[in-house]
C-alpha cells in the first residue's frame, strides 16, 4: 500500500475489497473481471493499478477531507501526500468556480449518484488549471455513504484546443457571412454543405431552389469540353462570367464565377491508419451587375455609332449593287440583240451592231467603275457571343423607336444560354434588321396592336430564336422569296435597296452556319425562326463577305 493511505483506512479498504473479490457472479460487471474461474486477483494488484492510474486519484472522507491521493494527483496538482492529506479538497479550488456547480455536484453525490464535470482548480504554485472531474461515492456494508472517491484530469491543453477551433470556426463563419460575395461548399455529389448569408439571399433572388446546382448547369453549357477536363482533373475556374435573364424590372443579372477544390481528411475511425478523403468545390458567386450595367450604358453609346457607320456604308453598298443590278439588265440584253444579229449576219444592220457594241463596252466600263466603288466591310472577328445579351443590346438602341411608333416589345429570354460563335456585330445587324422590318410592317397595315415577341430557348445543341410580330403577315405565296435579292412585298419601296434586306438577314445566318425560316403556322402576324449551332459545334463557323 502507498505510505499515502492512512492505516486506519487501510483495514477497511481490505474488507471492501475481499467483499469484491467474493461477491456472487454476476453482481457486477466490474468484479467479474476482477475474478477468474480458478483464482481471485492478489490485492496489491488492485493497489498498484490506483497508484500508477495516469488519472489523479483522491479518497476523501465523507466532509471532503482528503485520506489519499495516488502519483498523478500529485504530478497535476503540484501537491504531495505530506502536504495534502488530511487538507478539504477545497484548497485546490480557484473560486471561480460558480458556486451552482458546487451545489449540483454535493447534491448528485449525497444521493449516491455519481458526478461528472470540470472545475477551475488552482495548482500549488498558483497556476489555474481546468479539471474534468468524476466523483462517486463509496458505499459501507450498510449501504451508507462512508467516503468519495475523485478522479479528475488536466484538461486545459484539450479545452484550449477546443476553444481555438470553435473560434477558427466562429471567425470563418463570420468573415464568409460578411462577404459581398455568395460561397457554397459543395460534395462530390454536388449538395450543399456550407452556404453564407448572400447565398441564401440568391435562392430567393433567382427563385431557385439551390443556386448553385443552377450556376453549375450554366457554368457546364458556357465552359463546354473544358468543363468536364477541368472537373475531372479537380483544376478549378476563375472569373467565368454568367448572364441571367430576369423578367419584370430586375432586368438581367451577371455573376462571375469561381471554382476551387479541396480535399478533407475521414475523421471515422476507419481511416485512422488507411487515410481517406473527401472532395469539395468551393463555389463563390461574385454580382457584377451593377459594373455590368455601367459598361452597358457606354456601351450601347459606342454602339449606336459603329451601327449607323456599318449600316451607312451597307446602305451605300446595297444602293451600288442595286444600281449595278439595274445596269445588267439592259445589258443583258443588248448582248442578246448583238448575238441574233450576228447570227443572221444582216449587212444592213452593221452599223447597229456597232453602235450597241458601243453601248454594251460603255455599260461594262460602267460596272466596272461601280464596282470597284462598292465599299468593302471589314472582316469579321468570330468569338463566343451570347445572343440574349446582343439581343438585348439591340433593344435598347430600339427604345426609343418603340416608343415613337406605340410599340410593345414582349421579351421572353432563357435564363441562360450557351455561347455560340460568331460576329456580334453581323449579329446585331440580322436582329436589328428583323425588328426593323416588323415596326415598317406594323406601320404600313396601321396595326392597331403593335406587339414584337422576342423569345429564346435552347434545343440540344442549337440556340432558337424567334422574332414576332402582329402585323400583316406575310402571304404563303412570297415566303420562298422574301430572302431574294430586291423581292419586296411592299409596293411603296421604290429605291435601289428595297428588298435587300432579308438577303442581308439570310447571309448571315448562312455565315454562322444557322438557319432561318417564316413559321407557316402562325396566325397573328409574321414569325421569323431563327437557329444558331451552340460554341461548341461551331468551330468550323466562317465569317466573311
Amino acid at each position: 500500500m502507498s505510505k499515502s493511505t492512512p492505516d486506519f483506512l487501510q483495514s477497511q479498504i481490505d474488507s471492501e475489497t475481499a467483499e469484491l473479490l467474493t461477491a456472487a457472479p454476476g453482481s457486477s460487471p466490474a468484479v467479474a473481471v476482477a475474478k477468474t474461474p480458478s483464482k481471485t486477483l492478489p490485492f496489491s494488484l488492485f493497489v498498484k493499478a490506483v497508484e500508477q492510474a495516469p488519472v489523479a486519484i483522491s479518497i476523501t472522507d465523507k466532509k471532503a477531507n482528503i485520506l489519499y491521493i495516488n502519483d498523478a494527483f500529485t504530478e497535476v496538482t503540484g501537491y504531495n501526500a505530506a502536504e495534502i492529506l488530511g487538507k478539504n479538497e477545497s484548497q485546490l479550488s480557484d473560486k471561480s468556480t460558480p458556486r451552482q456547480i458546487y451545489y449540483d455536484l454535493w447534491h448528485t453525490i449525497s444521493r449516491k449518484q455519481v458526478w461528472h464535470g470540470q472545475l477551475v482548480n488552482r495548482q500549488k504554485m498558483g497556476q489555474r488549471y481546468l479539471a474534468d472531474l468524476t466523483i462517486a461515492p463509496m458505499l459501507d456494508e450498510r449501504g451508507a455513504i462512508s467516503h468519495y472517491i475523485g478522479m479528475h484530469r488536466d484538461v486545459t491543453q484539450a479545452h484550449y484546443a477546443e476553444q481555438q477551433v470553435n473560434n477558427q470556426k466562429q471567425l470563418i463563419e463570420s468573415v464568409l457571412n460578411a462577404s459581398p460575395v455568395a460561397m457554397a461548399v459543395l460534395d462530390s455529389d454536388k449538395r450543399v454543405v456550407l452556404d453564407n448569408q448572400m447565398y441564401k439571399m440568391l435562392i430567393s433572388e433567382l427563385d431557385k431552389d439551390e443556386p448553385a446546382l443552377f450556376f453549375l448547369d450554366a457554368l457546364e453549357q458556357e465552359m463546354g469540353d473544358l468543363w468536364s477536363a477541368d472537373i475531372n482533373r479537380h483544376q478549378g475556374f476563375a472569373n467565368r462570367e454568367i448572364r441571367i435573364e430576369g423578367s419584370g424590372l430586375r432586368g438581367a443579372r451577371w455573376f462571375s464565377c469561381s471554382g476551387n477544390w479541396f480535399i478533407e481528411n475521414d475523421v471515422c475511425a476507419d481511416s485512422f491508419f488507411a487515410r481517406q478523403s473527401k472532395d469539395y468545390l468551393l463555389l463563390t458567386l461574385n454580382d457584377i451587375t451593377t459594373l455590368r450595367r455601367q459598361q452597358e450604358k457606354l456601351q450601347i453609346q459606342s454602339l449606336r455609332t459603329l451601327l449607323a457607320e456599318e449600316e451607312h456604308i451597307r446602305s451605300i453598298r446595297e444602293t451600288l449593287l442595286g444600281a449595278m443590278h439595274q445596269i445588267r439588265q439592259p445589258l443583258n440584253q443588248i448582248n442578246a440583240a448583238i448575238q441574233i444579229m450576228g447570227q443572221r449576219n444582216d449587212a444592213s444592220n452593221g452599223p447597229l451592231r456597232e453602235l450597241l457594241g458601243q453601248v454594251q463596252k460603255m455599260g461594262e466600263e460602267t460596272l466596272e467603275t461601280l464596282q470597284r466603288c462598292v465599299p468593302e466591310i471589314p472582316e469579321a472577328a468570330v468569338v463566343p457571343v451570347n445572343l440574349n445579351q446582343l439581343l438585348h443590346e439591340v433593344m435598347l438602341l430600339h427604345s426609343n423607336k418603340f416608343l415613337a411608333n406605340g410599340v410593345v416589345v414582349d421579351w421572353l429570354p432563357n435564363p441562360v444560354l450557351p455561347n455560340v460563335l460568331g460576329s456580334e456585330n453581323k449579329l446585331r445587324m440580322l436582329f436589328k434588321q428583323l425588328i426593323d422590318n416588323a415596326v415598317d410592317a406594323m406601320n404600313r397595315a396601321g396595326s392597331r396592336e403593335r406587339l414584337i415577341k422576342i423569345t429564346t430557348a435552347t434545343d440540344r445543341d442549337w440556340v432558337n430564336v424567334t422574332i414576332s410580330d402582329s402585323g400583316p403577315g406575310i402571304p404563303a405565296n412570297q415566303r420562298s422569296k422574301v430572302f431574294e435579292p430586291f423581292f419586296t412585298t411592299s409596293q411603296n419601296l421604290k429605291s435601289a435597296q428595297a428588298g435587300m434586306g432579308l438577303v442581308m438577314v439570310k447571309e448571315i445566318v448562312n455565315q454562322h452556319s444557322g438557319m432561318i425560316e417564316i413559321d407557316p403556322d402562325y396566325q397573328n402576324g409574321c414569325s421569323f425562326k431563327l437557329g444558331f449551332p451552340c460554341q461548341k459545334n461551331s468551330a468550323m463557323v466562317n465569317i466573311h463577305d
